[in-house]
């Protein structure tokens, strides 16, 4: 099936194997380099198979937003099964990272679980907001015309996400049935963690709800984050403040709370999660999600995937200060 790519300047036609590229009248065929069994998923990067020693990378996974034309993406670390690990603070780690992300790099980007077009990036920095500091790339985005709306992007190198094929596009919005449940879910969870009711009420403390299709799953799942005497967003908590996110789905005909995470300004200063995007990063049939922390100057990430039918944290960067306090 042809798919149409939009972008300022360029029309791109997504294929597994190939892209054709249509700019100022000419045609240009992009064909991906040729793979071998020595290729690994990072990027284009090669190891060599006689070393018994040699580590095997996995791709970089790549979170951040897009305005207008262009798309600005952070690296959030190397995908490993449903983890991700953090870059390494070694010279010869960040050297690696710096290659795999500079100028005329590609990247297939993804928004709601599904391949929505490419960025190929042209400018490469630093970037303090992030703890730690991260590695961050900005360039030209081609998205496919249903989400041309799409505001928070993921992106995979284009040597591991020029195989996956576009699926349908449509964000889902909230609806009465799944906004109660996460009002009910924070009922039962404020109590349980010995945390002070909001004066205002739950409905004014809810800052942020998503609602996301998680792959094979018979119905939509909820994430939600309600902030108590703060804000969801980068900036200092007011003492005794705290953030609890809460993530549910629907089965037996109703939603049910899956996952929770408490976090009192008083434990490690301020933490406050919210819902980022979802994606199979790492192409085993089930749903990762990747959760934005919000901190008092900086911001960083935290991943979840289901193990045992459960939702579990299996990641987050160090500025967490350690795991999630659920309940």
């Amino acid at each position: 099936m042809r798919r149409h790519l939009l972008a300022v300047a360029v029309i791109l036609t997504g294929a597994t194997g190939c892209d054709n590229v249509t700019w100022g009248g000419s045609d240009v065929r992009l064909m991906p380099p040729p793979t071998t069994a020595a290729d690994t998923l990072s990027g284009g990067e090669t190891a060599a198979p006689e070393d018994p020693a040699q580590r095997s990378y996995g791709p970089l996974l790549l979170a951040g937003t897009r305005e207008g034309g262009r798309a600005t993406l952070a690296v959030v670390g190397e995908i490993q099964g449903d983890e991700v690990l953090p870059v390494a603070s070694a010279a010869e780690e960040v050297e690696r990272v710096e290659r795999l992300t500079g100028p005329a790099s590609e990247w297939v980007l993804f928004a709601d679980g599904v391949r929505v077009g490419t960025l190929t990036v042209d400018t490469a920095s630093v970037s303090p907001s992030y703890c730690p500091a991260r590695r961050t790339v900005s360039g030209v985005i081609e998205l496919v015309p249903q989400a041309s709306a799409a505001e928070r992007l993921l992106a995979l190198p284009s040597s591991v996400g020029r195989v996956r094929g576009y699926d349908a596009f449509g964000p889902l919005a909230d609806v009465y049935a799944q906004r109660a449940a996460t009002i009910a879910w924070a009922g039962e969870a404020i109590p349980r963690n010995q945390a002070t009711w909001p004066g205002d009420g739950l409905v004014a403390a809810r800052q942020d709800i998503q609602v996301f299709q998680p792959v094979g799953a018979p119905g939509p799942a909820v994430a939600a984050t309600f902030m108590y005497r703060d804000q969801l967003q980068v900036s200092p908590s007011p003492q005794g403040g705290y953030a609890l996110f809460l993530m549910g789905s629907l089965r037996g005909g109703q939603y049910l709370e899956d996952y929770a995470w408490y976090s009192p300004s008083a434990n490690g200063g301020k933490r406050a999660p919210r819902f980022f995007d979802h994606l199979d990063w790492d192409g085993d049939g089930d749903t990762e999600v990747l959760v934005e922390v919000l901190g008092a100057e900086r911001r960083w990430f935290a991943s979840l995937a289901r193990r045992d039918a459960q939702w579990v944290q299996t990641f987050q960067d160090a500025c967490g200060t350690g795991p999630v306090t659920g309940g």
